[in-house]
Formats: C-alpha cells, structure tokens, sequence
C-alpha cells in the first residue's frame, strides 16, 4: 500500500523537472526563459511532437473555388475577410495537421493558427515592432491550447490569446485579423468567386482526424485545470466572440 503514495510522489517529481527551463534549454538555447508571465511551469507540456515536429505551412497556393473538388459541404474551413481583397478559405483538413499557416494577403503577412484540441481558429498580423515574424509549433501545450513560437526571437506564444509568454516578446500582442470557422458549404454560398487554400506537398492522410474520439473524451488531452461550469461537457462546443472554441478553454 505504501508503493502507490510512492509512485504518485515520483510522478509529481518527475512532472515538475520536466516543467522547467534547464530541461528544454538544449533544444530552445535562444529562447529568453527569464522573461515570463507563466507563474508556474507545470502548466506547460509537452503534446508528444518536438519542436517542428507538427511543421507549420509558408506561403500556401491557392485556386478558386470553382477548381476544387476535393473538400465536402460539411467540412469546416477558416474563413478569412480582409477589404478589398478575395475571401480566403483554409481548410481544417489540412490545418489539423500544420496547425499554423504563415501566409501573405496582397503583401500583408499573417499567421492563420488551429489548436485542434481547443478548435480555436485565429488569424493574426505577423508584423510586430517593425519586423515581420515567422510562426512554428513549439510542441508545447498550455491548458491544452497549442503554444506557438516565432523563429525571429524564439519567444513562446499563447495560440488562443495571440499573446507572448515566454521570451523576448512577452507581453506582446498580435492584431487580430477578421475570420471564422465555417463550413466549406457556407462559404462558397457566400464567396462564389473566393479562393481556397491548395493541399499541402506533405506525406499526410489529409481528411482523415488524428484526434479521433477526441471530441467524446471524458478529460482533455493532457488537462489539468477546472471543469466548465453549469454541467457543460468538457470538450463540448461554445460560441466565443467571432470564433468556435471547445469549452475546456
């Protein structure tokens, strides 16, 4: 009886020196670790894949709507609206494998980020204190929400806030970019003559959900915070603000 306290102690040890920034120096050497808003680096983790393990897109195609046949009614896309420009279309098929898009919309570079564990769809202007900055996934998870890093200063950053925390960059704010998630149907009803993001080159089983059974999980992957309130289901769907967002957020 006396092994499982012990078992449980050693975990809760093990956790914590792998929640620490002497750990992941070796492979963020340039990463500034002593500027922070993180109070406790428990709460960071690793979701399985190294740095780059899950590797973000750059300067995408795109065909128009017309061409493609491919994507089915139902499938969702992330909607992207900027004035005087054609609507984008980014389907999640392809995002739940990259999970960040480092695109530019007539000279304009944003950042187009799915967390598929939050279903948290955002676009951002990458342009930050005068530099344009380059998005990787880092690996990591906060509250079970992708964090991002830019190859520029090698700061962390909270995918759901567009907001660094760790390095260089803490305290820094994306600009949000107008966009939401919707089907494949509702947006070429809209946007007949808009344009669609073309499948990546990548060896991936695109259309096919690494996360099957995700959905109907009883606890997030690798969560660690309080449930939702008013007897919500965990990974249930909510409305918040111009996006879709899983309720464990």
């Amino acid at each position: 009886m006396r092994l499982i306290p012990l078992v449980a102690a050693l975990c809760v040890s093990a956790s914590q020196s792998l929640a620490n920034p002497e750990f992941w120096a070796f492979e963020w050497p340039n990463t500034d670790f002593e500027t922070t808003t993180v109070e406790s680096w428990v709460e960071i983790l690793s979701g399985g894949p190294p740095k780059d393990g899950i590797p973000a897109l750059t300067d995408p195609g795109f065909h128009a709507v017309v061409d493609e046949a491919g994507l089915t009614g139902r499938e969702p896309v992330i909607t992207l609206e900027m004035e005087g420009e054609i609507p984008r279309a980014y389907p999640i098929r392809y995002l739940t494998w990259h999970e960040i898009v480092n695109d530019r919309v007539n000279g304009q570079p944003i950042a187009v980020t799915f967390c598929p564990l939050c279903n948290s769809a955002l676009v951002f202007d990458r342009r930050v204190a005068g530099q344009v900055l380059r998005f990787g996934v880092s690996g990591k998870l906060r509250h079970s929400d992708m964090i991002m890093y830019d190859r520029e200063t090698q700061s962390w950053w909270q995918q759901a806030e567009g907001r660094a925390i760790v390095g260089a960059l803490t305290g820094t704010e994306l600009k949000h970019l107008p966009s939401w998630l919707e089907s494949w149907a509702d947006f070429t009803a809209r946007y007949p003559d808009g344009l669609v993001m073309e499948e990546p080159s990548y060896n991936r089983d695109y259309g096919r959900n690494p996360y099957r059974n995700y959905d109907s999980s009883a606890k997030p992957f690798l969560y660690d915070g309080a449930q939702p309130p008013h007897g919500i289901a965990p990974v249930s769907y909510t409305h918040l603000r111009a996006h879709e967002t899983k309720a464990n957020l």
